[in-house]
């Protein structure tokens, strides 16, 4: 191949994709970044943005013989519908093995999951990056908040995160657009709230990438809230409407889909990688692609799996083994517990426009200024936010009359409700192995996942709902009721760990700048480096990490050190 020559590789174009092509190229780095799955172009590939749901042949459910291919997790996707269903990744072509249950919910295109993110977007604090050490789970973070500080700056600026200066230690405050504002019923209880935890509790309007003001030739949100359709707007932040303009505008990025990275080449002699091997996933063939570094953004179980591949005959469990934590530490967020109830005395009031946001809830349970004795460590947030029903009248068909007309097209009552997000802690012995016996598509072997929450998350979650209850109850919320629906890893969508970052190769992947300790112009950037999980969301700190990752590959290039 005539031109297989670059400064650096990308693999990968979701989130940290996109983000680590955007500053290499803007700092003068020839880049070609490799996605496996198809192109997807901003606007034009949006197959449904603008339709009505009646529309829809099937009103926006999957039709089954489409289902069938995203088996076994499509029927328990609440995302995919008949509008985004080419969005996400057949699973008949490629599968992986559950040890345990996990669902692991996919992208394989250009953008990846930048195009069907949640899009809360906040900083971590130093409780999150000084957790384990405090509590002798996992092993310490090599940075510290004020390390990254500039950096979640640097990215906030560019992708643009609405959101309200809170003042809130736990959750630092960022750049922020003007924030998207709370309903009446929101505000009213996020004053009850304040006033009855005397400010050591807060209801405040989430922190979103969508932005609220014309943006770098972006449209503002226009509260459609089918941001997991693709957005025509640009609003909220994604490959296709932010990162990949910019790094396109350099002249520097070459992009090429259908293109699924086998292994990174690695030279004993060096103890560096030349470059990539891929396989077309149209044609079968095989190609190399050779650079000064290489950024892995594949997304944590992906990026893994090419790690897993690589130099294995060097290392039996592939380049970045040699401590023996890679695939290990396996984390997610915990979900779908919570709280919620019926909120009178607005009865006459009503809300327009679908705003794309709700409310956070920050952690307030073993930080300071908690004073309850807890049976677990760590903590949660809540996401939620206050709405009003519709169709109050009783629809059947003994219901007829003027009386009953009138009585359906008043809207419901008001009601407030939260999901927990919880933190799992870094357990060694959840963790991924490749496994030969089962190959996808291509003939490459696929992953086996074996993880599973453990006692102190149960315990979070329990806690979590219960704590919702006495809050929501004490600002005078109606008919308050908890629930658990159960989870399992990978229902959070936050895949985290696997080739965690630390200050020793003896107990970690990464150093404290994403760079493989067994190969140093290597840098890991998406979820995979992450070292615990906080329970706060977690794609601002890819792309600030990312970001800052790229900062220091490219000074150490210019150094001569790569």
């Amino acid at each position: 191949m005539a031109n297989n020559v670059y400064d650096a590789i990308v693999i990968g174009s979701g989130i940290t994709g996109g983000w680590a092509a955007k500053e290499l190229t803007e700092r003068g780095l020839k880049t070609i970044m490799l996605e496996r799955g198809r192109n997807i172009e901003h606007i034009k590939d949006y197959p449904s943005p603008n339709k009505d749901p009646w529309e829809f042949p099937h009103r926006g459910r999957v039709p089954l013989d489409r289902a069938q291919h995203y088996l076994p997790f499509g029927i328990k996707n609440q995302w995919m519908n008949e509008g985004n269903i080419d969005f996400w990744t057949n699973e008949t072509e490629s599968p992986y093995k559950e040890i345990k249950p996990f669902n692991w919910f996919r992208g394989y295109h250009v953008g990846g999951r930048s195009l069907m993110w949640g899009r809360q977007s906040y900083r971590w604090s130093d409780v999150d990056f000084e957790a384990n050490s405090k509590d002798g789970h996992g092993v310490d973070w090599p940075v510290r908040y004020k390390d990254i500080a500039p950096w979640y700056s640097h990215v906030e600026k560019f992708a643009g995160i609405s959101g309200n200066r809170d003042g809130i230690a736990v959750l630092p405050d960022g750049e922020f657009m003007p924030p998207m504002d709370m309903n009446i019923v929101e505000k009213d209880l996020a004053a009850r709230l304040k006033s009855h935890y005397q400010g050591k509790r807060h209801f405040i309007i989430g922190r979103v990438a969508n932005i609220t003001v014309p943006h770098h030739g972006r449209v503002n949100c226009q509260y459609q809230n089918k941001c997991w359709l693709g957005c025509n707007f640009g609003a909220y932040f994604s490959t296709q409407s932010a990162t990949l303009p910019a790094a396109v505008k350099t002249g520097k990025l070459t992009l090429r889909p259908f293109s699924i990275v086998k292994s990174i080449i690695y030279d004993r002699d060096t103890q560096k990688a030349k470059g990539v091997e891929i396989v077309d996933a149209e044609t079968n063939q095989t190609y190399e692609y050779f650079a000064k570094i290489v950024f892995v953004c594949a997304s944590t179980l992906n990026s893994t799996w090419v790690l897993m591949n690589s130099a294995t005959d060097v290392w039996e469990g592939g380049l970045g083994s040699s401590s023996g934590e890679l695939g290990h530490n396996l984390m997610d967020h915990m979900l779908n517990s919570g709280a919620g109830g019926r909120v009178e005395g607005f009865e006459d009031k009503y809300i327009f426009g679908r705003r794309a946001n709700g409310l956070y809830v920050p952690r307030f349970a073993n930080i300071a200024g908690d004073t309850k004795k807890r049976d677990y460590i760590r903590g949660f947030g809540y996401q939620g936010g206050a709405s009003r029903g519709q169709w109050s009248g009783k629809v059947d068909n003994k219901s007829v009359g003027g009386a009953w007309k009138d009585a359906i097209a008043e809207p419901g009552s008001w009601g407030v409700g939260f999901t927990s997000f919880g933190e799992i802690l870094p357990y060694h012995e959840n963790k991924v192995l490749l496994d030969s016996s089962v190959k996808d598509k291509w003939g490459l072997p696929v992953l086996a996942i074996d993880a599973e929450i453990k006692d102190n998350e149960r315990k979070i979650r329990l806690d979590a709902s219960n704590e919702m209850k006495e809050m929501l109850e004490s600002i005078g919320v109606k008919d308050v009721t908890t629930y658990d629906n159960g989870f399992s890893m990978g229902q959070g969508i936050h895949e985290m760990g696997t080739a965690r970052m630390g200050n020793d190769p003896k107990t970690s992947v990464l150093n404290k700048f994403n760079q493989v300790w067994d190969a140093k112009n290597v840098f890991v950037t998406d979820g995979a480096f992450m070292t615990s999980s906080s329970c706060v969301n977690p794609s601002l700190t890819y792309m600030a990490f990312t970001a800052r990752a790229v900062d220091f590959a490219v000074n150490e290039l210019k150094k001569g050190n790569l």
